[in-house]
């Protein structure tokens, strides 16, 4: 798992594999390893390089002034870099920063810039502009199993842990606020997007009940019959078959009459579910902030 491809370089770094073919030939910006089979492949410590490489161009260095420098003095550069600096694309910069630190597991530098996100753009534009698009290059490394799954574990936990101490910063709602449960189902363990979620409903003023990942569907009666929410909010993350997921949102719907019940998550798996009126998708972010709006808190 330490094994990648030039076109997987590609969908880690952002940077189009004929790019990088270019930077290796005229800069020595990256020296491919060879298997036996005389095949190139990159390891953890050049798709790193790459990373700082591709931060670096985007604070107006030029390839053929760093392409060749040794990793350590990239690093120092990057280091160097005031937190006012111009960036060409500060989206890609703070990107491709958060996984080379993951890469690394350089936990203090990953703090350090994801630090910088929220003070420039805050919680909701940091999720949904740097987190969430590298979250899908970390899965399609995932996928392909040339990730260590530890990598991905590393990330996401610093991630939970920002969005949870941002979530403790929100005041409480009102007792009087419409109340919110938000879980997965059981097997369901990807719990960011659903935190994100349930950040966006204290933001909203309103009640959260968040119970996190791999909740069974029994347990769910107890919950609902206690806490009397309007609203149930679920991610549909893994790749489960349309019969079955068809079959637990009919179970959920049948279980819960009364509830509105919200879906988000596996776009491709919904749009091949038939819901009653009261299951929403979710397709977006702004889906769900329509929900608050005109509606007493």
């Amino acid at each position: 798992m330490n094994q990648f491809s030039i076109s997987q370089l590609s969908q880690f770094s952002g940077i189009k594999a004929h790019t990088i073919r270019i930077w290796e030939q005229r800069y020595n910006a990256l020296e491919p390893n060879r298997s036996k089979g005389n095949t190139r492949y990159y390891d953890n410590s050049q798709l790193r390089r790459l990373l700082n490489i591709v931060s670096l161009t985007e604070c107006d260095y030029k390839i053929s002034e760093i392409g060749s420098l040794p990793d350590q003095e990239l690093f120092e550069l990057i280091k160097e870099l005031p937190d006012n600096s111009i960036v060409k694309k500060p989206i890609e910069y703070f990107v491709s920063q958060l996984l080379a630190a993951g890469v690394d597991y350089d936990e203090p530098h990953f703090e350090k810039i994801f630090s910088h996100c929220l003070l420039r753009f805050g919680m909701k534009e940091t999720y949904m502009n740097v987190v969430y698009p590298m979250l899908v290059r970390i899965g399609l490394m995932w996928t392909s199993d040339t990730l260590a799954p530890a990598l991905e574990h590393f990330i996401s936990n610093i991630i939970r842990q920002k969005l949870f101490t941002t979530i403790d910063s929100l005041p409480f709602p009102k007792s009087t606020s419409d109340t919110w449960l938000l879980f997965l189902p059981e097997n369901e363990f990807h719990e960011i997007g659903l935190l994100f979620a349930h950040y966006l409903v204290r933001l909203s003023g309103r009640k959260s009940i968040y119970l996190g990942s791999n909740v069974p569907l029994h347990s769910l009666t107890a919950v609902i019959e206690n806490t009397l929410p309007k609203n149930l909010l679920l991610f549909l993350v893994h790749h489960d078959s349309p019969v079955i997921t068809q079959e637990y949102l009919s179970e959920l719907n049948n279980s819960f009459t009364g509830k509105n019940i919200y879906v988000a998550g596996n776009n491709n798996l919904m749009g091949q579910i038939k819901t009653s009126k009261r299951v929403h998708w979710l397709q977006s972010v702004k889906n769900l902030e329509e929900q608050f709006q005109d509606k007493n808190v």
